[in-house]
């Protein structure tokens, strides 16, 4: 049997938001569980659980399903996603391609 993983209350809470806001948005649009996974192109099991918040779910779908019906994920302007992108890889290129645990100083004092 598989270990049962455990998530904080802020990714807990967190998932449980976007699960409302892509639940609002299909409403909103008057589109039933089966309109909306056919267009995510995804089972209606898949959406219900990404409807109630279930963190097993792939992220790709997830964020899939929320663009479909307009969710804002990270900003209302989707051209500046691209921006933020090209400044997290300047940055990135600026840091160590590989972080490791420092080791403790060899005390070679006799």
């Amino acid at each position: 049997m598989a270990k049962q993983r455990t998530y904080s209350r802020y990714t807990r809470e967190a998932a449980t938001l976007l699960a409302k806001q892509i639940q609002l948005g299909r409403k909103q649009r008057k589109w039933t569980e089966h309109d909306l996974a056919d267009r995510a192109g995804i089972s209606r099991a898949t959406l219900q659980k990404i409807e109630k918040g279930d963190l097993s779910v792939a992220v790709g779908l997830v964020f899939e399903v929320a663009a479909v019906v307009g969710v804002a994920l990270f900003d209302e302007d989707r051209g500046s996603l691209a921006s933020h992108i090209a400044r997290t890889d300047d940055k990135l290129a600026l840091l160590p391609s590989a972080v490791r645990k420092r080791r403790k100083p060899v005390d070679d004092e006799f």
